[in-house]
């Protein structure tokens, strides 16, 4: 067993204990959004909710799952104790406390900013200051990582780095270098504003500070999903990684194409030129590689699987692969989303495409689609995997498990596919409540009421979900060995120098950051008579 299991434990259970609670307040908005529900007599409750939902889901629950993930592998693959313990749990303590400052103002009324923080708009100090905190917890984590992967290299010179240690790490940098751009728009834009020091914002210059994160976060939110496909799935269905080499290139291409390609979240924005909105698309465009890349090895990985069961033919090893393995399951509901989820993303990415879908439930369909199904489902595969390892008792109840895939899969697709079409017909998203009794909309009533059903169902998969692991902790106790990832067909034993280190990678990601967001943003930092007056949310 892991020797930390305490500590992975503990950010697994908080992860989804706050999981938990967004789910049901995601399936209360949408309720109350819908025909099924009546109108709030104060709509303001529905954006308090809309960000504390938007907050947990974006940088709560990921960051954990990803953290705790993270310090299984390093203990596993690196097969040594985890170096710095204690500041892990620093970390996960500033994380705890960021969190409970920030929902606070949340629930009080004082910070309905949503989870894009939405300048002008102000809210309370002590909202900002909490995801500060959240996201400083995390980077205690990042340092970790590499400072454990240092202890590994000296005590190991010249060895290959595990794959899912050196895919680990380059999510952990990723995330170091992605959320850098909130942090600054928070430090240097809205904190001095919130605390009183400053009474108006340069909104434009936020917005191009977020949008450094704000894409590019989905990337740091997928990295455990992509460790899993290629370092879990394989093993766990009784097949080989396709290729290591294959599989380093997808994670160093993540590191690289992520970071410069934000702004085409702005392409209505006035204060971003055309030609970097073009850049920013074309790098957007560039990120389905690293995707279409997976897709190939994965497949790749799962057919020698479904062959060594005895599969044959062009297509007949498909019937012969695991599907009763939650782990195939979850691996099949994965990629159906995935590939849902990024066909609507060349919509985005395009200019002139994106003006008809801009802002409308499209994008919320979207981002659901590939966060809420493609991710989220893979991190329950994640969970189950390594249960038996930190509690030292086996998951027995397949059926259940697979039951419970199922129901998240199928309100996945209930729910945002009925988006995806609202929004085609012009359907806003972000707003309280729509008068479906309005000729205008009451076409859209159906979909709508579909989307709530699909809510429900989701929030069902996710009850039964933390009831599996609740069980799992009472079940007879197993002994589960030792954790192990994939191997690869051809075991590498040496590696290119470029393939198993991550300093050439980080320089060109921060590179390539600095060309694509430095004009931009000391050209808005210069410009004077840019800032407009801030508008504070609630009682100030």
């Amino acid at each position: 067993m892991l020797a930390n299991r305490k500590l992975i434990l503990a950010h697994f259970w908080l992860a989804f204990a706050v999981f938990g609670v967004a789910l049901m307040l995601g399936a209360w908005q949408m309720f109350i959004r819908s025909p099924l529900g009546t109108w709030l007599s104060n709509p303001e409750l529905y954006y308090r909710s809309l960000t504390a939902h938007g907050t947990v889901m974006g940088y709560v629950f990921p960051t954990l799952v990803a953290m705790g993930f993270g310090y299984a592998i390093s203990e596993s693959a690196l097969e040594q104790r985890l170096v710095g313990v204690r500041w892990g749990w620093a970390g996960l303590w500033l994380i705890v406390i960021g969190s409970i400052m920030a929902v606070i103002p949340v629930a009080l009324g004082r910070a309905s900013v949503l989870y894009t923080f939405y300048p002008p708009l102000i809210g309370s100090p002590f909202y900002y200051i909490g995801v500060v905190l959240v996201v400083v917890g995390s980077w205690i984590w990042v340092a970790l990582m590499s400072i454990n992967l240092r202890v590994w290299r000296r005590a190991n010179p010249g060895k290959a780095v595990p794959l899912a240690m050196f895919a680990n790490v380059a999510g952990s940098y990723l995330w170091a270098w992605t959320a850098l751009g909130a942090a600054l728009e928070l430090l240097l834009q809205i904190i001095p504003v919130s605390v009183g020091l400053k009474a108006t914002i340069d909104a434009g210059l936020a917005r191009v500070f977020f949008s450094w994160t704000l894409h590019a976060i989905v990337y740091f939110w997928l990295m455990p999903t992509y460790i899993a496909y290629y370092t879990i799935v394989p093993r766990a269905i009784g097949g080989r990684v396709y290729s290591d080499t294959m599989a380093r290139i997808s994670f160093i291409l993540f590191l690289v194409v992520a970071m410069p390609i934000g702004m085409h979240h702005t392409f209505a924005d006035p204060q971003v030129g055309a030609g970097f909105k073009f850049i920013h698309s074309a790098f957007t465009a560039l990120v389905a590689l690293p995707t279409l890349l997976t897709v190939f090895t994965i497949c790749a990985s799962v057919e020698i699987a479904a062959r060594l069961r005895g599969g044959r033919g062009m297509f007949g090893w498909i019937r012969a692969l695991p599907w009763d393995n939650p782990m195939m399951l979850a691996l099949a509901f994965s990629f159906v989303m995935l590939g849902f989820g990024g066909a609507g993303g060349l919509i985005n990415m395009s200019y002139q495409l994106d003006s008809s879908i801009h802002n409308t439930q499209w994008i919320t369909g979207h981002f659901h689609l590939i966060f809420g199904g493609a991710i989220v489902i893979m991190y329950f595969a994640i969970a189950y995997d390594l249960w038996p390892h930190l509690t030292g008792r086996e998951l027995v109840d397949l059926r259940l498990i697979r039951t419970q895939l199922w129901l998240w899969f199928v309100g996945m697709i209930v729910t945002t596919f009925p988006w995806h079409w609202v929004g085609i017909l012009g359907m806003p998203r972000r707003m309280a409540y729509f008068d479906f009794g309005d000729p205008a909309i009451a076409p859209q009533a159906l979909s709508v009421t579909f989307s709530a059903i699909g809510g429900f169902i989701l929030l069902t998969s996710g009850i039964l979900f933390l009831v599996i692991l609740a069980r799992g902790m009472r079940s007879p106790a197993a002994e589960a060995g030792a954790y192990r990832f994939s191997l690869a067909v051809h075991q590498p034993t040496t590696v290119p120098l470029a393939l198993n280190t991550h300093a050439l990678w980080v320089a060109l990601m921060i590179a390539l950051t600095i060309t694509n967001y430095g004009y931009p943003i000391l050209t808005l930092a210069m410009t004077e008579g840019t800032s407009v007056p801030a508008v504070y949310v609630g009682a100030q």
